[in-house]
């Protein structure tokens, strides 16, 4: 993972100060450098970046305002040689407040800080884009639905149709329960009867040769009894 960065400071020995600690972290990529916040904002209208180093105290636009003008926030790390001003910077979700003389230990901290938080975005970001396993099913000559597995609780044989039942919502669609049936994850759903297949997750009460699924009950087929035996509850006494 390598993070833009740029850096705002109308001090050159502060700006060279900053770029030689960048160069010694191999995560960073130095972008630019601008003396001045308005070079900085024209920057950033077409340009992104994961990380600024911003000071505060700086002819015509200070650090601050730039800040607060900023839509799309990258991590800001205010550098500056007052104090006073943390507060306001943290109020404009700066991610962290460094006090000039800056000690390399101070900012590799600060560094560090920022790695661990894109690592988290990026790492959340995935599991957004990882979405739970589904079908699509045909519920009428054009229309396809999209049904998450893990929302299925009970398919019902209607003869020549089968009836898809979630919390939510009823699908009828034009299948036979056996191909339907083959075509689910075999350790989640089980058929227990000719006429039903049920989410073994979403069993709530076993008693005699039944189960009860979403409230209702449904019984299970002799022939399917031991299969649903070592499926449904290891002690299964029916």
């Amino acid at each position: 993972m390598i993070l833009k960065v740029i850096a705002v400071d109308d001090e050159p020995l502060a700006i060279n100060i900053l770029k030689n600690y960048i160069l010694k972290v191999k995560q960073l990529q130095l972008v630019e450098t601008f003396s001045n916040a308005m070079d900085a904002s024209s920057f950033l209208r077409d340009n992104d970046v994961d990380i600024i180093f911003l000071d505060i105290n700086m002819p015509m636009l200070d650090g601050l305002e730039l800040l607060g003008t900023l839509h799309k926030k990258p991590f800001v790390i205010m550098t500056t040689a007052h104090e006073e001003h943390a507060l306001k910077s943290f109020e404009l979700e700066a991610i962290d407040y460094l006090v000039k003389p800056i000690s390399l230990p101070r900012f590799l901290k600060s560094v560090d800080r920022v790695i661990g938080l894109k690592q988290g975005a990026l790492k959340a970001s995935d599991n957004d884009r990882k979405e739970k396993p589904s079908i699509f099913v045909k519920v009428d000559k054009k229309k396809l639905q999209k049904i998450f597995l893990d929302e299925i609780m009970v398919v019902e044989s209607l003869k020549d149709y089968i009836r898809i039942i979630t919390p939510t919502s009823k699908y009828i669609i034009h299948s036979t329960l056996s191909s339907f049936t083959d075509d689910l994850p075999s350790n989640r759903f089980l058929r227990i009867h000719r006429s039903y297949t049920i989410a073994i997750d979403k069993v709530s009460v076993v008693e005699g040769n039944s189960v009860e699924v979403g409230g209702l009950r449904y019984t299970i087929g002799r022939s399917y009894l031991n299969d649903a035996k070592s499926r449904i509850l290891p002690n299964f006494n029916i």
